[in-house]
């Protein structure tokens, strides 16, 4: 298989990085950014071109881009029989036409800076129009991760939206506790070892038994307390409040005077 990846960002880093690994071809890289498309072909020891002048004998196309451009990339691209398929965990198929064999290979995954992450203990969601990309994108994500799932737009769909709720938001929850421990001059490294071990039990014994804290025990005098303390930051106080209401409900508290 002779795979073109198109994208100079984290994902395109990351799973160009994996593709290299596996006994297929990645026969280069392309861009928008001509700078930015050459530093990745760098990394990766393969060729760079232009979005204008691609080869010709492919089988399948990786667009490894921003979600709001995979549709434009798709339609530069020119007509033939190869399978064209996209990164985008909650975007559609039909961001793919006109072209033929459509598919989409999500790592369930944060892709930071760095090195490159291995994909092999990570799952991988593909979803295809036909046959001939089902058995391409399957091929290829089978040969990249020992865990592989076939899941329909919709299910993609939800998955990406618990997806930001493990991941992103408690990854800005700890950058706003960062910032106010700074605004107090405390080192932003004393949570480190709460946010490791935390992530530890929640993979080892679940979150419902890794939950601790005020809200989790009921304990609405510290919730009250911290609510004065972010009197000053209206929207995290909100946050605040309406998590703490949650917690406080799904483990049979009261809440009282906690104000939503």
């Amino acid at each position: 298989m002779r795979i073109l990846l198109i994208g100079t960002g984290r994902m395109a880093y990351h799973l160009g990085h994996n593709i290299t690994r596996t006994s297929f071809e990645l026969i280069g890289v392309a861009g928008r950014d001509a700078e930015r498309t050459a530093d990745l072909a760098r990394f990766l020891d393969r060729p760079a071109f232009r979005l204008n002048a691609l080869p010709e004998e492919v089988d399948l196309v990786i667009i490894a881009t921003s979600d709001d451009s995979i549709h434009s990339v798709a339609t530069a691209l020119p007509y033939t029989n190869c399978v064209i398929a996209h990164t985008a965990g909650a975007a559609g198929l039909d961001l793919l036409e006109p072209h033929a064999h459509r598919a989409v290979l999500w790592p369930i995954q944060t892709l930071s800076h760095g090195a490159p992450v291995d994909l092999g203990p990570v799952p991988i969601v593909v979803d295809a129009n036909d046959a001939v990309a089902r058995e391409t994108i399957l091929r290829l994500s089978r040969a990249i991760s020992e865990s592989v799932f076939e899941l329909t737009h919709e299910q993609r769909e939800l998955l990406h939206l618990t997806a930001v709720l493990a991941s992103n938001l408690p990854v800005f929850l700890m950058h706003e506790a960062q910032r106010l421990l700074k605004q107090q001059k405390l080192p932003t490294d004393l949570l480190l070892p709460l946010w490791r071990t935390t992530a530890h039990n929640v993979v080892t014994i679940g979150p419902e038994a890794a939950l601790t804290g005020p809200a989790r025990r009921g304990d609405l005098s510290s919730i009250k307390n911290h609510l004065e303390h972010l009197s000053n930051e209206p929207d995290l106080q909100r946050i605040y409040a309406l998590l703490s209401a949650m917690i406080l409900k799904a483990n049979d508290h009261p809440t009282d005077g906690i104000d939503l």
